[in-house]
């Protein structure tokens, strides 16, 4: 079982960035793909970016494509969302999740990560 927690979450204005870092407990944690989501207002939860075990596979859904990136140190147990560019439209409720399923591509519906943070408020101001 995996416990995560996330942090750095805040109030940016447009343009600006912030680091989003999600902390895992547990001794398996490089056993899982992981995977950032967010969820504005009213609105369901989407997928942001994922990355595979190791670090070397990363996918970003195609509205964050060069402005976020996700990264992973395994051995701190931690897992991170650097975005910059950052528009009024990317304010939501950020996630991450962990995935302990064996897949050939990266999961990117919440229905296949197993387990997820509390979550943290990103506020971007126009």
């Amino acid at each position: 079982q995996v416990q995560l927690v996330e942090s750095g979450g805040g109030l940016v204005q447009a343009g600006g960035s912030l680091r989003l870092s999600c902390a895992a407990s547990g001794r398996t944690f490089n056993s899982y793909a992981m995977g950032w989501f967010r969820q504005a207002p009213g609105k369901e939860r989407e997928f942001v970016a994922a990355i595979n075990w190791s670090g070397d596979r990363t996918y970003y859904t195609d509205s964050v494509k060069g402005r976020f990136t996700i990264s992973r140190d395994n051995a701190k147990n931690a897992m991170y969302l650097q975005m910059s560019s950052l528009k009024p439209e990317d304010t939501a409720v950020y996630y991450c999740a962990a995935d302990g399923n064996w897949r050939t591509k990266l999961a990117v519906l919440t229905t296949e990560y197993n387990y997820w943070g509390q979550g943290t408020q990103v506020t971007v101001s126009s």
